[in-house]
């Protein structure tokens, strides 16, 4: 049987590469059990270094017959040993391929599931079954996980948590829901080793205190990511309007661009301008149909598995997307990242250029497009501000109540709990490290009967106490 601190060096060595110094820590880090938090460049391999860290310390190779031979049947997959969270469903997809890669390849017996609004029904059916030996979820997949009236015995398998592109969470009530059921989780397993990973933190130490607490690592990538930023000038400055967020006189600019480019992303900021602006690109040049596509949550899975398949082939010109792409997609043929209006702060920009030239050594590339005159000001800002890698801080948000009254609800729907003993758990969480007595009562009173508004109404009796607890 292989040693299970092989393989990564057996995966690294079989294509030629080299680990980072940054990988070779945090892999010894996850050794010791260490949790802590690992920051480094996009597409520098961050995914690999947190999950040949879990499969070195946790994960076995098939076992030989007798006579030194493979056996012939597959054995069942292990059980679920990490939760992998992530804060998109196309990023989920995208990771769930990075992760199976190496399982066949170094015959390591462990299944990777997904666990997002995606899921059919017939997957939701069979993972109430057996959970996949890694799972990719999502917080608000995971809460719904926690609502199960087995859910500590589902999980008492379960080793790693690992928090995708923790920089997206941590600003943000999503990432005080994860807080919760991380609290949760903790407190069924004390030694749970848990990992957050980003590329675009401004503030390392808060957002490391706020997932690990005391005790854990910080594991910076040394690798320097060459970002170029440039901005797409109107032929006058004179007549560039100055209000307005499509950017449509920008087209002509746009479109010379995409020409010049063999693969790239045109970011925009809505739903709505996304689909504007694919429709001006296609009406531009007709015959770019089926060369571009869009991209953004509200299409059909389908739609957008192909999109993002088209993409990975090299077979798209250019896609029109939203958010949908921002994070840890790797789209290896992408040269190049149009930014169209302003990109909403550095971090989200560094995000966005890291879509393209996803690879380390590779240059990433993006380009802003003003809608107007005030955004050619933010431009310049931002071209300085990535320069000196300028990162505004995320702070996470404190004591959100009506996040808590949510946690309560999937708590008590997930087979109850005692007041007292929920309080300790809950206090564990950053977030609500400081929640007062008064807070926490009103949060109960909320649950059990909708508070002071709404206690005349028996559909807001959310929960109710017994014997055994809430």
């Amino acid at each position: 049987m292989s040693r299970p601190t092989d393989f990564a060096r057996r995966w690294f060595l079989a294509r030629g590469w080299k680990p980072f110094a940054f990988q070779k820590e945090v892999w010894a880090a996850v050794k010791k059990g260490d949790s802590g938090l690992l920051h480094a460049s996009t597409g520098s391999g961050k995914t690999y270094a947190v999950w040949f860290a879990a499969l070195n310390r946790f994960a076995k190779a098939n076992t030989l017959t007798a006579d030194n031979k493979p056996r012939k049947r597959k054995p069942p997959a292990e059980p679920l040993s990490v939760l992998w969270i992530t804060p998109m469903r196309a990023l989920a997809a995208d990771t769930a391929r990075a992760l199976e890669a190496p399982l066949a390849e170094l015959d390591i017996p462990w299944s990777v599931g997904l666990r997002t609004g995606d899921t059919s029904g017939s997957e939701r059916a069979h993972q109430s079954r057996r959970l996949p030996s890694a799972l990719i979820t999502t917080p608000e997949s995971l809460t719904l996980l926690l609502t199960r009236a087995d859910a500590q015995v589902a999980l008492s398998t379960l080793k790693m948590v690992v928090v995708d592109e923790w920089h997206e969470l941590i600003g943000n009530k999503r990432g005080v829901q994860l807080q919760l059921a991380l609290a949760r989780l903790r407190r069924w397993n004390p030694q749970l080793i848990v990992w957050g990973i980003s590329a675009t933190l401004g503030n390392q130490q808060h957002a490391q205190q706020v997932l690990i607490g005391d005790g854990g690592v910080t594991v910076q990538g040394k690798i320097v990511k060459d970002l170029q930023v440039d901005t797409l000038l109107p032929p006058s400055i004179e007549r560039f309007p100055w209000a307005g967020h499509m950017g449509l006189r920008m087209l002509p600019q746009v479109v010379t661009e995409v020409e010049s480019s063999a693969s790239c992303l045109v970011f925009t900021n809505t739903r709505a301008q996304s689909e504007i602006w694919y429709q001006a690109l296609l009406e531009a040049r007709p015959d770019w149909a089926g060369l571009i596509a869009l991209h953004h949550g509200s299409l059909a899975r389908e739609v957008r598995d192909w999109v993002e398949r088209a993409l990975k082939e090299g077979a798209l010109k250019a896609v029109v997307c939203t958010s949908s792409l921002d994070l840890g997609v790797d789209f290896l043929p992408v040269e190049r990242v149009l930014q169209i209006g302003s990109p909403k702060g550095v971090a989200r920009l560094m995000q966005r250029a890291g879509r393209s030239g996803h690879a380390p050594g590779r240059p990433s590339r993006v380009t802003l497009v003003p809608t107007h005159s005030l955004e050619l000001v933010e431009a310049a800002a931002a071209h300085d501000a990535v320069a000196a890698r300028m990162i505004e801080p995320r702070e996470s948000p404190q004591q959100p109540l009506d996040v808590l009254v949510q946690h309560l609800v999937s708590i008590a729907l997930g087979g109850g709990f005692l007041p007292d003993e929920l309080l300790t758990e809950v206090r564990s969480a950053w977030a609500y490290r400081d929640l007062s007595d008064e807070q926490w009562q009103w949060a109960l009173a909320f649950v059990r009967n909708g508070g002071h508004s709404l206690t005349a109404y028996p559909d807001y009796r959310r929960a109710e106490p017994d014997e055994q607890g809430v």
